[in-house]
C-alpha cells in the first residue's frame, strides 16, 4: 500500500460511506518496509527505524513521512476528511533494532537488553518479543505508542498477540496507550482458536479482538464463522467486541499475502450472508478491499445504514440452528 492509495481510499470513504458510519482507514502490515511485496514477508527486511528502534514509514511509499515526521501529514489529511487513521504493527521490537543495539528512549537500556530473542512470530520475521520481566520493555512500548500518538494515530492493530495468547504483551500495549494521552482503539489478532476464557482480560485491555485466522473469499471460511460468532455474540458489549475479521468483498488481493488481484469470489448471496452474519454477531465491520475499484453493487451493500446501527442496537443473542450441512442458519 502507498500513501496515494491510502488517501484515495479515504476520499472514497468520505464521499460514499462516511454517512453510513464507516469512519476509519487502516494502513495494514509492513508500512515500514521499503521492499514490501505480495505473497509473503521479506527475511532480513531493511525496515525503517528511528534512533530508538521505532518503526517509521518507508518514504518510497509514504513520501509525506520525509524528515522522520511519520504519518503526521497523512493523519492530518485523513482527519480533515472527518475520518480516523489506523495502523498495523507486530508485537515486540524489530530485530534490526536488536542487531544495532539501539537505545530505548529516555532510559539507560538498549534493545538487546529488553528483547526476548527466543520469542518470535511463526509467520513474520520482523520482530522479537519483549522480556516483560525487564522494565525497559514497557518503556519501549510507551515510547512507540507515544510516537504514534504524536502522529495522530487513532486505531492500533497489534498482530501476533493471541496465538498463543500473550497476556503480558496485551497489558503492556494497553498501558502504553493509556499513558500516551491520546484516545486510541486497540485491536488484537489473530484469533486462532481463541477461547472465551480470556474474555475479562480482553475487555480490560482491548477494544476488539479477532476470533479466527485470516478470512478470505471462500465459503468454507465464511461458514466456519457461524459457530465462532454463535459462541461470542452473547458476550458482545460496547467497548469490547469479538471481531470476525475483515470483509473480503469487492476488489481484493492487491499485493496481498495470498492470491492475485481479483473481484471477490463469493457469490452475491454469499456476500449478503456474510454481512448478515457479521451484523447478527455484532462483529466490527472492516472492508478489506480497494474501494475505488470495487463494483457498485458491493458499495451499495456497504452503504446500507442498517450495518452501522445493528452493532449498537442488537442484543447479541442469536439462536444457533446450524446443522451438519454447510448451510449455517440463525
Amino acid at each position: 500500500m502507498t500513501e496515494d492509495e491510502v488517501l484515495e481510499n479515504a476520499r472514497f470513504v468520505r464521499d460514499h460511506l462516511l454517512p453510513s458510519g464507516w469512519d476509519t482507514v487502516v494502513v495494514d502490515i509492513a508500512w515500514y518496509d521499503p521492499t514490501a511485496r505480495a505473497h509473503g514477508y521479506n527475511e532480513d527486511a531493511p525496515v525503517v527505524l528511528d534512533a530508538y528502534g521505532r518503526q517509521l514509514p518507508a518514504q518510497n511509499r509514504f513520501p509525506s513521512a520525509e524528515g522522520n515526521t511519520g504519518f503526521t501529514a497523512m493523519a492530518n489529511a485523513i482527519h480533515a476528511m472527518g475520518l480516523r487513521l489506523g495502523i498495523h504493527v507486530m508485537r515486540g521490537i524489530p530485530r534490526k533494532a536488536v542487531e544495532q543495539n539501539l537505545p530505548v528512549e529516555g532510559t539507560a537500556w538498549t534493545a538487546s537488553q529488553i528483547a526476548n530473542q527466543g520469542d518470535t512470530c511463526s509467520w513474520n520475521p520482523d520482530n522479537f518479543g519483549l522480556d516483560h520481566g525487564h522494565p525497559g520493555a514497557q518503556a519501549y512500548y510507551d515510547g512507540q505508542v507515544a510516537q504514534f500518538a504524536r502522529w495522530g494515530v487513532d486505531f492500533l492493530k497489534v498482530d501476533d498477540m493471541q496465538a498463543p495468547y500473550h497476556d503480558d504483551e496485551i497489558t503492556a500495549y494497553a498501558t502504553a496507550i493509556a499513558r500516551s494521552g491520546r484516545t486510541m482503539a486497540l485491536s488484537l489478532s489473530p484469533g486462532t482458536n481463541l477461547p472465551t476464557t480470556h474474555l475479562e482480560h480482553l475487555r480490560a485491555n482491548a477494544n476488539m479482538w479477532r476470533i479466527s485466522d485470516d478470512l478470505w473469499d471462500r465459503w468454507d471460511d465464511v461458514h466456519a464463522q457461524f459457530a465462532r460468532l454463535a459462541r461470542w455474540a452473547p458476550l458482545q458489549r460496547a467497548g469490547g467486541w469479538a471481531d470476525a475479521d475483515m470483509l473480503p468483498l469487492g476488489r481484493i488481493g492487491l499485493r496481498a499475502e495470498r492470491g492475485e488481484p481479483r473481484d471477490s469470489r463469493l457469490t452475491p448471496a454469499e456476500q449478503q450472508t456474510l454481512l448478515t452474519l457479521w451484523v447478527m454477531g455484532r462483529s466490527p465491520l472492516m472492508m478489506g478491499g480497494d474501494l475505488p475499484s470495487t463494483d457498485k453493487a458491493t458499495i451499495e451493500r456497504l452503504a446500507n445504514p442498517a450495518l452501522s446501527r445493528a452493532p449498537r442496537h442488537g442484543n447479541g443473542q442469536p439462536r444457533d440452528h446450524s446443522g451438519a450441512q454447510k448451510s449455517g442458519e440463525w
